[in-house]
């Protein structure tokens, strides 16, 4: 009688071996052209908003508020922000844009920039859950909110160069 290691290590061990080939070559298929595609296995990089203080850049990973309920929405309810983060709001054509605080927890620095990417104005540690209307003289087609406190801390300044990054 063959004792049951030497059937597994002949007949079963080529099976799994097979079957272990099969899983790891499923995520590839082929298309109805005969060419083989498979998943991509670069992670999409998040978008960042990269500011040119002249003394050195900072950047920031930024959620986008394009369409009309994330630009109503923004940041409100949120009780934190990581202070490497953001939100970018991306205005259709450049205006004074104006923002206030009604329903957001969390005091903010808003950054007004211009279509030309540079900064119009900053208005500083926006106070929450208030409805005075924030904004700068300058108009602005985009504007980055941060932590509150952070520009100043950064050194960010009207004039420095903004750079999106894996922005539309």
């Amino acid at each position: 009688m063959i004792p049951w290691r030497v059937i597994f290590r002949r007949l079963l061990a080529p099976l799994a071996l097979a079957v272990s080939l099969a899983v790891l070559c499923a995520p590839a298929c082929k298309s109805s052209a005969g060419q083989r595609q498979t998943e991509s296995a670069t992670p999409v990089a998040a978008p960042t908003v990269e500011i040119d203080t002249g003394e050195r850049k900072v950047s920031f990973r930024v959620e986008l508020a394009r369409s009309e309920p994330e630009l109503e929405k923004g940041l409100m309810y949120r009780e934190r922000l990581a202070p490497e983060t953001g939100m970018l709001f991306l205005f259709p054509r450049e205006s004074v844009q104006t923002f206030w605080m009604k329903n957001t927890l969390i005091p903010l620095d808003m950054i007004f920039i211009s279509a030309d990417h540079k900064i119009a104005g900053i208005v500083h540690d926006a106070e929450p859950q208030t409805l005075t209307v924030r904004s700068v003289a300058e108009p602005s087609q985009y504007v980055l909110e941060i932590g509150g406190g952070l520009s100043a801390r950064l050194g960010l300044r009207a004039g420095a160069t903004v750079t999106f990054h894996g922005v539309d």
